[in-house]
């Protein structure tokens, strides 16, 4: 059976996971299935998986924008025109395609015109959503463009359907894409820039049935068709529109949406976390219980994309819309001592299983998967980078995301997998989660992800449709399942070369270790 319908099939099952804080956790996992089968079709497959699903998501939230990306031009922080080097150069590793920015909640109350022109002269406003802190708009549209051109990455910007105005949106389109003579792009010259952008990517609205709104389906799908009849194309630029999408499993809201503004739209944006949630035990304080629960959380992810699909499949067989998730990840309670507001959160070796399975699952359902955001790239959630004045380090998040890059616009290559079961007590999930590609060399690049912390797993694969003479991988793993990366030892979790897997004619053994990432690339 596919690896697939089994996860469904627990998921939807319920779960009895018990989370009392200091309970010793079962011990149930150890005896879970030792061995895994994996058929590899190498030569077959046709969807090609986004690079866009690789992609991040910057708020205005806690210190994600301003010490995280943003330290000025007269910082004693290396950086470009007040942009971070040492993060640029970070996220540059993983390859990032796109961002996602001002928010978020905070972008339906964010008006653009407050964050352009000097610096000296532009308005203070209040973030009352995340902590109510006085923001100065120094890091407005000029420099999140700029620091897209930095990263080389694609902008995609949220614009204000909560608290603003049809024109405000109209505006910020025309000052970022005309190129010819208007107020607007008249503006953006005087403020120091001729040509203008490429912009792809704009979202009209965020969470619109909460903190954007709170609206219903029906009167978010008028607005959406109101705002987005504005939202142009100038010259030779095409924007993809992206309208807000359900909030998990909401899928009445998809259903409105579709049947109401399908038509209108390139994407419907989908928001699940996974995460323990604000009143949960500490990002790295944790039992095998909590490490149980939260993996079974975050492949409840696929079963939201498949219950989704099959409501955009009624109204748009032919998958022209995107399912976009540009809001996804892992949210724990806030580190010890920081401010509840800012959702600042440690990332461990739970984290990177959980960015391991969730970019398995997207990269299985590429055919209307299109893109996906995790929230959030520095110092916010389950982030990339976290930063300690001018200190920086990668999370074992980060490094995920460099494992899977060969998965970039690669083709999905078709798997089946019996993967075992990882049982904790009554309850079970599969042991392992994987998917593959074939890039352009035709290299077949494989990720696994080993869910069980107590015993290794070996998975035997065989190979259909290609001959393969050479393996060589990764492996993400740690002593514990709370390891993490702290700004003294900044390495403790980071990958390694990995020496655990065999080739014999069209056969492939791998031995998993116990809680561990594994990419492997076969030629």
């Amino acid at each position: 059976m596919n690896i697939h319908s089994l996860w469904i099939g627990w998921l939807l099952a319920g779960s009895g996971v018990s989370m009392v804080a200091g309970e010793a956790a079962p011990s149930a996992g150890a005896a879970a299935s030792s061995t895994a089968r994996l058929v590899i079709r190498a030569g077959a497959g046709q969807e090609k998986i986004s690079r866009h699903i690789y992609g991040h998501f910057a708020e205005h939230l806690g210190r994600c924008i301003y010490e995280g990306i943003w330290v000025g031009q007269e910082s004693p922080i290396p950086n470009t025109r007040g942009i971070r080097n040492d993060v640029v150069a970070a996220l540059k590793e993983i390859g990032i395609p796109v961002l996602r920015w001002p928010g978020g909640c905070f972008a339906d109350e964010y008006h653009w015109k407050d964050g352009i022109g000097s610096r000296a002269g532009r308005p203070s406003m209040i973030n009352t959503h995340w902590g109510g802190v006085v923001e100065n708009n120094h890091f407005g549209t000029h420099e999140f463009l700029d620091l897209c051109g930095q990263l080389g990455c694609e902008p995609y910007i949220c614009g204000n359907v909560g608290s603003g105005t049809v024109r405000e949106m109209q505006e910020w389109v025309e000052y970022i894409t005309f190129d010819g003579q208007s107020p607007m792009a008249n503006l953006r010259r005087e403020n120091g820039r001729d040509q203008p952008w490429k912009l792809t990517y704009f979202g009209v609205g965020n969470e619109n049935w909460g903190c954007g709104g709170h609206m219903t389906p029906e009167y978010y799908a008028d607005q959406y068709r109101r705002y987005a009849t504005y939202v142009r194309n100038f010259g030779g630029n095409r924007i993809s529109k992206i309208a807000c999408g359900p909030s998990g499993g909401d899928y009445r809201w998809t259903e409105v949406l579709m049947q109401q503004a399908g038509r209108q739209m390139w994407g419907l944006a989908l928001h699940y976390y996974c995460g323990s949630g604000r009143n949960s035990r500490s990002a790295t304080w944790f039992d095998e219980a909590d490490w149980f629960h939260q993996l079974r959380s975050a492949l409840r992810i696929e079963e939201l994309i498949v219950k989704h699909a099959e409501v955009m499949d009624r109204f748009d067989p032919q998958k022209r819309v995107a399912l976009i998730v540009d809001e996804w990840g892992a949210w724990h309670a806030v580190e010890p001592g920081t401010n509840p507001g800012f959702l600042y959160q440690q990332n461990t070796l739970r984290d990177a299983l959980v960015a391991g399975v969730t970019l398995n699952i997207f990269n299985q359902h590429c055919n209307r998967v299109k893109m996906a955001n995790i929230a959030q790239t520095i110092n916010v959630l389950q982030a990339m980078i976290l930063t300690r004045g001018a200190e920086m380090i990668r999370t074992p998040t980060h490094h995920v995301f460099a494992m899977f890059r060969p998965h970039h616009d690669a083709t999905l290559v078709p798997i089946e997998l019996e993967a075992g079961e990882y049982r904790l007590g009554a309850e079970a999930i599969p042991a392992v989660s994987a998917s593959a590609s074939r890039d352009a060399q035709g290299r077949v690049h494989i990720t696994l992800c080993h869910l069980n912390p107590n015993s290794p797993v070996t998975v035997s694969a065989r190979f259909e449709g290609a001959r393969v003479s050479r393996v060589r991988g990764q492996v993400l793993t740690a002593p514990s399942i709370t390891s993490h990366n702290t700004f003294e030892q900044p390495d403790a979790v980071r990958p390694a070369a990995f020496d655990g897997a065999r080739l014999a004619g069209d056969r492939l053994e791998v031995v998993l270790p116990p809680k561990s990432v594994v990419a492997l690339e076969l030629e």
